[in-house]
């Protein structure tokens, strides 16, 4: 028996996939276990694994975004009906669908209505509401989709309406005959001089519109609701990073491991949160979660916008070890290789500008965390030091800190504890 393909959950917070490439064909035979396809999620371009053996006997969507349980291929013995499968799938959903009570958004009608036809959808709507099999026999028939009435829930357009053009195509309209303009009414008064818009490129505008990501679709979700639910304030201090710009130098003559600031702070983040584990909480509605272990998300810029890989029990590695971590992981993030169990389970989140020339920022707290740190890059200038008036190696950083969560004279503390072990770092090799 052919078996439906439908779009897996990869995520937790994933709400529909994007087919990005099939790397099985039509007509190729197939093994559980093979990859058949590339999928973009929120977070990442993974492999979609086949669950059936058998020949891929039609692909639905070939590329574009597909719902979740959305149907996006069917699997079997050769010359099995693969229309079948579709259409005894969608009468599944259908009759699920049949079975739900009614809701207070759309309720059950008391009066019995002749059934018609929902109007088709317009040709520019991009959500047309149609099932994979009808858009399919309609692409085989050269049937333009947008042109057929649905007859399905709320105007889809199913099997029987494509069936039903094909027995009995629309004739073709007559041309309308061109009509005369109406005259204009007589005045005495001259008419008014044409507007002429000024404008620049030959009046045409000069843009390009791209459509949006699924990860920047979850990015906009998740900081829009972190920035306008968690009420956010911040702490900024200085801190003097001579002693830790001397610890990478002899570091960087001692281990194979180059090893970076950022692996500095991450391990000094992971050292203070260990002292103030308030700062390593997160809010969880009617509780408070305080965090034992320390999993610190690191974000990495990606052209599709932000990843957050997690480096877990930091405040046990080494600051090699750290450093080895990170680079993997950042890698894989630009890759777009990330797997969702190296994304989750973060506890707190740095997010360091430095290395573009940022002195300060504030960064929006990234869910379930309740605080995240942005780190500057460390510029010299002048302080006084001992009385005296030296160049020093100032590095700005800035916590977030959720409110509901954590108080200012907490977040304050963990800040001054932070201060302290990278203004005197040979604590973290202890």
């Amino acid at each position: 028996m052919a078996e439906v393909i439908r779009m897996p959950r990869m995520s937790d917070t994933m709400e529909e996939g994007n087919i990005v490439g099939w790397l099985k064909e039509e007509g190729e035979e197939i093994e559980a276990g093979d990859t058949i396809a590339e999928v973009e999620t929120d977070k990442a371009t993974m492999e979609l694994d086949s669950f059936f053996d058998g020949v891929l006997l039609h692909i639905a969507i070939k590329e574009g975004p597909v719902p979740i349980d959305g149907v996006i291929a069917v699997v079997g013995e050769k010359g099995e009906d693969w229309k079948a499968a579709i259409e005894a799938a969608e009468g599944s959903n259908g009759a699920a669908q049949a079975e739900a009570p009614a809701t207070a958004e759309s309720p059950a009608e008391t009066t019995v209505a002749s059934p018609a036809p929902a109007p088709a959808a317009p040709a520019d709507d991009k959500r047309l509401k149609a099932s994979p099999l009808a858009k399919s026999m309609a692409k085989e028939a050269g049937i333009d989709i947008h042109t057929i009435q649905g007859s399905g829930d709320q105007g889809r357009i199913v099997k029987k309406d494509v069936e039903a053009v094909i027995a009995n195509p629309p004739a073709a309209p007559a041309p309308a005959a061109p009509q005369a303009a109406p005259a204009a009414p007589k005045s005495d008064k001259p008419a008014p001089p044409a507007v002429v818009p000024f404008s620049f490129g030959g009046g045409e505008a000069n843009y390009e519109d791209k459509p949006v990501s699924q990860m920047r679709k979850v990015i906009a979700r998740r900081l829009g609701e972190s920035k306008f639910t968690a009420p956010h304030f911040y702490l900024t201090i200085d801190i003097n990073m001579d002693k830790a710009v001397q610890l990478r130098k002899r570091l960087k003559e001692v281990s194979p491991a180059k090893v970076s600031f950022n692996d500095l702070v991450i391990k000094a983040a992971a050292a203070a949160l260990r002292e103030h584990p308030a700062v390593n909480s997160s809010w969880l509605g009617d509780s408070i979660r305080t965090n034992h272990d320390v999993h610190i998300g690191v974000a990495v810029a990606v052209p599709d916008g932000l990843l957050v890989p997690v480096v877990r029990y930091a405040n046990m590695k080494t600051l090699s070890q750290i450093n080895s971590e990170v680079r993997h992981l950042a890698g894989k993030a630009k890759d777009k290789r990330l797997q969702p169990d190296e994304m989750q389970g973060n506890t707190f989140t740095i997010s360091n500008l430095g290395m573009f020339g940022i002195e300060e920022f504030t960064a929006i707290i990234n869910p379930p965390d309740a605080c995240i740190l942005a780190v500057g890059t460390i510029v010299q200038k002048p302080i006084v030091k001992e009385g005296q008036v030296v160049v020093g190696n100032m590095m700005k950083v800035t916590l977030s800190c959720d409110h509901r969560v954590v108080d200012g004279a907490t977040g304050a503390q963990f800040l001054q504890t932070f201060q302290e072990i990278l203004e005197d770092p040979i604590r973290l090799l202890v």
